[in-house]
């Protein structure tokens, strides 16, 4: 298989690496950045995974260089607005909403000491709530306001307890300044939504788009087991205030969408394009060694494009889905091609969730892929 590593992390370590994120800045760099998790990996005085690492391309992603770490900085999405690149996320895990800026291409970044310095929406101690959550989501720029989905997860239970909702600040306002953004209502998964047989049924990881009749979505990865490839789609209003569910008509059909996926909206097509992990297998729930890069032109009806990653070891299929993952793809459109950067588990790693690297990738003309 040929890709670009950015980072290795030997799996003895028992440190893990998690949340790629991936820009294009102003000067022509490219600016990549992940976290670490995992029981041996670096934890702050609250005993949570908290370090991001950030890393510099001069030529168009051939080789990367490590340029600093940033503590306190976990979840995060790098984001390009107005000349300056931020850093948007959580400070730990199940942390505070914190935002930081780089004006000098990534090798320093402001602090949030403070709400007038990027500390917007404080998270309780520990897992007291609320407890912020998040990945490395888009920020969708709409309306003049620039937009980002973060779920609160009180009571702190992976699956049924995450709370949707979205955060919201005028474009042309200090984003530093805490008293500048919004925060909707938050908004439980009601279990009465789902059949009878799911398991633990509940959403995250919420993806900011506008849908063709300019609606505004967070479309939802769904936590469905044993059924597969189902997102939700709720509705944000009022500039970002309130976001509500209509389970008659917010259930969508996504390949991956038992993942993370993230959808963008081509500028030159119009087609929504996402990147996600299809299932294929039959009771294959948590399939992740397969990426496949898929486009709808009303966030519904899914055709697969093109498969961009699949595993080519002597791997049993069995084994392969439990050992290999190509997952949590953050991706860009950078002229004809597109570039995406993985959270990888390959050839050595424990298993397919506990990543050993962060991959770079780029497809060429990808728009030659696309339905016509």
């Amino acid at each position: 298989m040929q890709f670009t590593e950015l980072r290795y992390q030997d799996p003895r370590t028992r440190t893990y690496l998690g949340s790629p994120t991936l820009v294009r800045l102003p000067d022509g760099a490219l600016l990549a950045a992940h976290d670490y998790f995992g029981p041996g990996c670096p934890r702050n005085y609250e005993d949570e995974e908290h370090l991001t690492s950030v890393y510099r391309s001069e030529d168009d992603g051939r080789t990367w260089r490590n340029i600093t770490h940033v503590a306190n900085a976990f979840w995060s999405t790098l984001f390009v607005h107005r000349d300056a690149v931020y850093l948007l996320g959580t400070s730990q895990q199940y942390g505070a909403i914190v935002i930081r800026r780089s004006e000098d291409g990534g090798f320093t970044w402001t602090h949030p000491a403070d709400a007038r310095g990027g500390l917007l929406f404080p998270g309780g101690p520990r897992q007291a709530p609320p407890n912020y959550h998040c990945g490395p989501m888009p920020v969708l720029s709409h309306g003049g306001r620039l937009y980002r989905a973060f779920e609160d997860c009180t009571p702190c239970v992976w699956g049924r307890g995450f709370r949707a909702g979205v955060i919201s600040v005028a474009a042309d306002a200090d984003l530093l300044d805490a008293a500048n953004w919004t925060m909707s209502n938050t908004l439980a998964f009601d279990p009465g939504w789902a059949p009878a047989d799911w398991v633990n049924p509940g959403w995250l990881e919420g993806n900011l788009v506008a849908a063709p009749d300019g609606a505004l979505l967070n479309i939802l990865r769904v936590n469905s087991e044993p059924a597969v490839n189902i997102a939700a789609a709720v509705t944000v209003r009022e500039g970002g205030r309130r976001v509500s569910f209509d389970p008659a008509t917010g259930w969508l059909d996504l390949p991956g969408g038992m993942t993370k996926f993230v959808i963008r909206r081509d500028p030159v097509s119009g087609q929504y394009l996402a990147l996600a992990n299809p299932t294929l297998a039959p009771g294959a729930v948590y399939q992740r060694n397969v990426l496949a890069l898929y486009a709808s032109a009303d966030l519904r009806a899914w055709r697969q494009c093109r498969v961009l990653l699949e595993d080519d070891s002597p791997l049993s299929p069995a084994d392969s889905r439990r050992l290999v993952g190509f997952q949590y793809p953050d991706w860009h459109f950078d002229g004809e091609d597109l570039l995406y950067l993985v959270r990888t588990a390959y050839d050595g790693a424990h298993n397919f969730h506990d990543a050993n690297r962060i991959t770079f990738h780029r497809l060429p003309r990808f728009r030659d892929a696309l339905p016509r």
